[in-house]
């Protein structure tokens, strides 16, 4: 799916990008800062060499066709990453399908791909199953692609509108049923809510954006969601799609919906997002510059190569979102196909580089900081 860019996209960029030097100190404890994402290295199976030039590809010695699938909140992110890295390497051709964390991670370990892209880390028993298919070696998580989980709706007449982690936990649980109930008209004592039935809808397919928006609701609204959370859906009621760009279209369609859906998908839908009274000072408005004040307080736990964060959901800092989600590729540290290792680390470099992460905000994405980019593109350098 195409963006439209908006020029209100392009202007937070600046904004995403000093915020990042707060999760540099957040997530990377005693990691040399000054690092930057144009001077660290990477390197191709024969050897470690200089990092390309700005705006250049690397195409190291890769051919063929590589495989991968997994989450659709990358999506966006990878079709413009995929046309960029195929003009220039014209020997690599990349599929990349769209199908859904779950569906992607369950790919991986069954040996069908190179890598998966799943927006959340690998669990024990996944790591397990990954064994199988990487010899001497196990999946590991590379955050590739930071971004907010904006909510979408489609209220006649209403344009702005602000909700709390209850009141959300309460619609999607299918405990208010009308925009005009009280929990909502006491959030937006300006608004004329309709009495219209709320129509949620809820992603279908397993996902890791399901995922991370229930964490939110578990967080946040634990009381009202009495669930254990996941990449499956586990409340009951609302209408269902597949994949994040059916979500926004069936919410654009249907009148009384709402859903919850990566921002790149709201701005493409051309959709209204909702803003979240999250106890700061002013309710929070979804974009790539607050996703990456939420990011700020991610950690990384991986250990090893393995690099997946903990995000905090329950933060109240002024202009940070919290629905925010990274999405990890999800890769063999050994035991990778000789026929597409090449492939495979000049694809995840180029996606790990300045010019690739600086492209992500007109997207709706947050930029990885440079810090955790150096991480990542290490850890790709020493796939085998």
């Amino acid at each position: 799916m195409k963006l439209l860019r908006k020029n209100g996209l392009r202007a937070t960029a600046l904004g995403a990008l000093a915020v990042s030097s707060a999760l540099v100190l957040t997530a990377c404890g005693s990691d040399d800062n000054s690092t930057s994402s144009a001077s660290a290295s990477t390197s191709s199976s024969s050897g470690t060499s200089a990092a390309p030039a700005a705006g250049s590809i690397d195409c190291g010695k890769g051919s063929g066709s590589l495989l991968a699938s997994g989450s659709t909140a990358q999506q966006n992110a990878m079709d413009e990453w995929v046309k960029d890295f195929m003009a220039s390497c014209k020997n690599i051709q990349i599929n990349y399908k769209g199908i859904g964390s779950g569906a992607g991670v369950q790919q991986f370990v069954q040996g069908q791909t190179a890598f998966a892209g799943s927006d959340s880390p690998l669990k024990p028993e996944e790591i397990t199953s990954s064994k199988k298919v990487c010899t001497g070696g196990q999946g590991i998580d590379l955050p590739m692609v930071g971004g907010p989980i904006s909510v979408v709706y489609n209220v006649p007449g209403v344009d702005n509108l602000t909700l709390d982690a209850p009141t959300l936990a309460k619609i999607f649980n299918s405990k208010i049923t009308k925009w005009n109930d009280p929990a909502i008209a006491k959030l937006n004592p300006s608004a004329k809510l309709p009495a219209t039935a709320i129509q949620p809808f809820h992603r279908s397919d397993e996902s890791g954006t399901t995922d991370n928006f229930t964490k939110y609701l578990i967080a946040a609204a634990k009381t009202d969601w009495p669930y254990s959370g996941g990449k499956a859906w586990q409340a009951k009621g609302g209408q269902s799609a597949s994949g994040s760009a059916n979500v926004a279209s069936q919410v654009k369609q249907t009148a009384g919906a709402i859903g919850y859906a990566e921002l790149s998908f709201a701005t493409s839908s051309q959709l209204p997002t909702v803003q979240l009274n999250t106890g700061a000072s002013a309710p929070v408005t979804v974009s790539s510059e607050s996703a990456s004040k939420a990011i700020a307080d991610a950690k990384v736990v991986g250990t090893g190569g393995d690099l997946a964060l903990q995000l905090n959901y329950t933060t109240k800092a002024d202009g940070a979102w919290p629905i925010t989600l990274v999405t990890s590729e999800i890769v063999c540290d050994k035991g990778n196909k000789a026929a597409t290792l090449d492939a495979t680390k000049s694809f995840l470099n180029y996606m790990a580089s300045a010019d690739a992460q600086q492209k992500l905000t007109a997207e709706g994405y947050a930029p990885l900081p440079d810090a955790i980019a150096s991480q990542v593109r290490t850890a790709i350098g020493s796939l085998s």
